[in-house]
């Protein structure tokens, strides 16, 4: 696939991972990018990605990605303006860390992780990711349902890709019973949807970060992540969100690519 030819959506991109990818994309001469994300910063990210580009090819859109009417316009625009949706990476995340069951030292209660925490972690991490991706899978199958075309064939090239972001947590990992359960969830719907989108001529996969040098990490703590993170990666460091993001591009491109990629750094999670 062409990146010079291509229409990305990134959700989480005026931040992190999302932002990354965005860069990567313009260094490889993207032909649009719809950056989606909750903070208005989203809108100065764009402003500088076209500036340094010496082009408009960025467009920004502020809202929630677990809204669908929101979700659906932002499509609309880009189609409108640029054309079709190839390449999808929904990356907007969050964490809501806390352990699963606490017992209270006054009263010797057990306290269980609030379930509406839960729920809103669900909406944000595997929600929206599945149907932002189901979005431009739905509009490709309607395009070529117009033009009379039936299952794709691999002489028309794939027609597009999708790439998740999951996690190394979702192996389970202390205090993230939420977080983890909606990375491993996306396994399993990245493993569901390659199946049945390839008919349409799309593929889709997911890939494993390790620690990366992102503000949700850094929101743990110096002293936290130097306790509890880098002794137990081989590289000793952070990954660096460009790391990422050329992960993420050689997915999107490389069609032998398929199911999932960890880059993790050497990560291995204490007992």
């Amino acid at each position: 696939m062409d990146f010079s030819k291509r229409v990305a959506v990134i959700t989480g991109g005026a931040s992190g991972i999302g932002r990354a990818v965005s860069t990567a994309m313009a260094q490889r001469n993207i032909g649009a990018v719809a950056l989606v994300d909750m903070s208005e910063a989203v809108n100065d990210v764009a402003a500088q990605l076209n500036f340094e580009a010496g082009r408009s090819f960025v467009l920004p859109y502020q809202g929630d990605t677990t809204d669908s009417a929101f979700r659906a316009s932002v499509f609309d625009d880009v189609q409108a303006r640029h054309g079709r949706v190839t390449m999808c990476v929904p990356a907007a995340g969050i964490t809501r860390d806390d352990l699963a069951v606490r017992i209270d030292k006054v009263t010797g209660k057990a306290r269980i992780y609030p379930i509406e925490k839960f729920r809103q972690v669900v909406e944000v991490n595997l929600l929206a990711p599945v149907y932002w991706a189901l979005e431009m899978i739905g509009r490709i199958a309607e395009d070529r349902a117009a033009k009379g075309l039936k299952r794709w064939t691999p002489d028309e090239h794939v027609q597009g890709s999708v790439v998740f972001i999951g996690s190394v947590s979702s192996q389970g990992n202390r205090g993230q019973v939420s977080y983890a359960s909606t990375k491993a969830g996306l396994e399993g719907a990245a493993a569901t949807i390659t199946k049945e989108a390839m008919f349409h001529g799309v593929r889709c996969g997911v890939i494993h970060p390790g620690f990366t040098d992102t503000p949700m990490v850094r929101s743990m703590g110096e002293d936290y992540v130097a306790k509890n993170i880098l002794p137990y990666t081989q590289l000793g460091r952070l990954i660096r969100p460009d790391e990422i993001a050329d992960a993420i591009c050689f997915m999107l491109t490389n069609s032998a690519a398929s199911g999932e990629l960890w880059v993790d750094a050497g990560w291995h999670a204490p007992a």
